[in-house]
């Protein structure tokens, strides 16, 4: 059996409650009293349950997810695991909430974040573009004592701050290899949409897509990044436009994770069989794309898989332990009609 808190007081020379104000840093311990404590804590091996203390002293994980307001399929995947683990995780006493705003707006998302209370809060997943205003936003959040997760957005390498999602310029390089190797010898344009490209995972994925076009497949040439904007008439407008003055698209590839409005827009004024088309996330609507041949492919990451690591990052970075960034790698996956 491993070691109590009654084994570690017992070999450190010292109360129960010593050993219980030294394991939650609470004050009024000796320097004595907290090295007899840290000496015997690695002679005997000892190895604090977390979830068992959190449950005695009925501390709750408080971590809140920070989603945008628009979204379609794709969105609604991600609220609902985050649903899911709130539910299952409840009796090791976390609390995963959702809060919908126009991300899109950074002044908005910088005085919400401004505002957050570190007593109400101590952990938030944020799916946002990076900017000036947000990033500066983030930074004084965990100067505040708020640990923070770049939920499937913004910078992978933002100082303080964990990134849970896949590598995005391999996820666009692997989007052009697949362009690259269905449209063989045939020359062409490839049209690229985009929600916006003020998103970190959307300029990523479109800068690993052009590295692997100009390099591998000469004969294909990119198109400018079209934006939607999350606006249906917008989107049927650019893309009618982008048709009008470019004959000879081949292939059409969706940066954002949100497909349903691009494609489906594409699809009034060109027959999506006669071209390749790329897309990001299952969602209902790409695995009916597939299934059909409307779509050639979609690049995938686990929405569960996400949600998941983020409330792992968030709990490891709370408890102060350090955590196995391997299993919380999120993989490429690519979807054929082959492999639903």
């Amino acid at each position: 059996m491993r070691p109590t808190t009654r084994d570690l007081a017992r070999a450190a020379g010292v109360s129960l409650a010593t050993v219980d104000r030294v394991l939650n840093g609470r004050p009024n311990v000796s320097e004595k009293a907290m090295r007899q404590v840290s000496e015997a804590i690695e002679r005997i091996g000892f190895v604090r349950n977390l979830a068992a203390a959190n449950l005695a002293r009925s501390t709750t994980y408080r971590l809140r997810f920070i989603l945008p307001q628009a979204g379609d399929q794709y969105l609604a995947e991600i609220m609902e695991e985050i649903r899911v683990v709130n539910d299952a995780l409840k009796s090791e006493m976390v609390s995963a909430e959702i809060v919908q705003m126009a991300i899109e707006d950074p002044y908005l998302v910088a005085s919400y974040l401004a505002a957050i209370d570190p007593r109400r809060v101590e952990g938030v997943a944020i799916m946002a573009p990076e900017s000036p205003q947000v990033r500066d936003a983030l930074k004084r959040l965990v100067e505040r004592g708020v640990h923070v997760v770049n939920f499937l957005s913004g910078s992978q390498q933002a100082p303080g701050i964990e990134f849970v999602g896949i590598d995005n310029y391999a996820a666009g390089a692997t989007a052009a290899r697949l362009v690259g190797r269905f449209c063989r010898k045939e020359r062409g344009s490839i049209m690229v949409i985009a929600e916006t490209m003020r998103a970190q995972d959307s300029s990523q994925r479109r800068l690993g897509f052009d590295d692997v076009i100009n390099r591998d497949f000469p004969h294909l040439s990119v198109l400018p990044s079209l934006e939607t904007h999350s606006d249906m008439e917008r989107t049927r407008r650019i893309i009618a436009r982008t048709l009008e003055y470019n004959r000879d698209v081949v292939g059409l590839y969706v940066l954002s994770s949100e497909a349903r409005a691009p494609i489906s827009c594409a699809a009034e004024f060109i027959s999506l069989n006669d071209i390749i088309v790329i897309a990001h996330e299952r969602t209902p609507f790409s695995v009916e794309g597939l299934k059909s041949g409307a779509i050639d492919a979609v690049i995938a990451q686990n929405p569960g898989h996400a949600v998941r690591s983020a409330v792992r990052l968030l709990r490891a970075r709370i408890d102060g332990r350090s955590v196995l960034k391997s299993q919380d790698q999120l993989r490429i996956e690519i979807l054929l009609k082959d492999n639903l």
